[in-house]
């Protein structure tokens, strides 16, 4: 097993673990940047996410917000599909602009105007998730734009947390399927992918006992937001 992935699963699946989203969003950029091919990228983050947001699901599926969740389905998954099956013939770098947009959105406790801007912008949520639908295909970066439209309903820690895995395991999972669909092949062996996502699994249950189970409300949203923010000056510095 290449140990630069298995270090790039760890790594990433404990801020997935605590967050709901990272592993696509943290490790796609990361094995590109290695070298890998954004294909044999995805072969071996989506199951490690799916199966992430799977264990997470499984624990809270009380607390999915039902509601958002179906329109998900509805609205994001089949752009989604649409434009992975695209991504192999058109290049778009937007990182910079998610990156401006997370910055924005976790500074919205301190602005009222933030905090009115982003509540207009969500209001039109069948259209937000047709774009983070059309983005994720191309790019794998639209659970940064999920992580914004979840984090600005300020829901429990659980809720939000929850609510964002099953969210983001059914992007993953249907990005694996259109993968299998047009029949895309993988240089990391089944093998290896297996193994990371046992390595995920562990990496979750050690998350969960060790750190997400101390953090109370008020604290997950404050950590939550230093999130949205590192990830959004990530995103910028990427793209530079």
């Amino acid at each position: 097993m290449p140990v630069d992935i298995l270090l790039t699963i760890a790594a990433t699946s404990v801020i997935q673990s605590i967050f709901g989203v990272g592993v696509l969003l943290f490790g796609t950029p990361l094995l590109l940047l290695l070298g890998y091919g954004f294909v044999d990228a995805l072969g071996v983050l989506l199951p490690v996410s799916i199966a992430i947001s799977a264990l997470q699901a499984l624990k809270h599926y009380d607390d999915i917000d039902t509601g958002f969740y179906k329109k998900l389905l509805i609205y994001c998954i089949p752009f989604v599909v649409l434009f992975l099956v695209l991504v192999t013939t058109v290049k778009i770098n937007i990182s910079l602009i998610i990156g401006a947009v997370l910055i924005f959105v976790a500074l919205r406790n301190f602005s009222a105007i933030i905090e009115n801007t982003l509540q207009l912008v969500v209001k039109h949520e069948k259209i937000y998730l047709m774009a983070m639908g059309l983005i994720h295909g191309l790019s794998n970066l639209g659970g940064s734009l999920l992580t914004v439209i979840v984090y600005s309903k300020k829901y429990p820690k659980d809720k939000m947390r929850v609510t964002t895995a099953i969210s983001y395991g059914s992007l993953a999972l249907f990005q694996l399927a259109t993968l299998f669909f047009v029949g895309s092949e993988f240089s990391v062996s089944f093998a290896d992918r297996i193994s990371l996502v046992q390595v995920a699994a562990v990496v979750f249950l050690l998350t969960e006992e060790l750190l997400y189970s101390d953090i109370d409300n008020e604290k997950y949203n404050k950590i939550f937001a230093v999130f949205l923010f590192a990830s959004g000056i990530l995103l910028i510095a990427k793209s530079l």
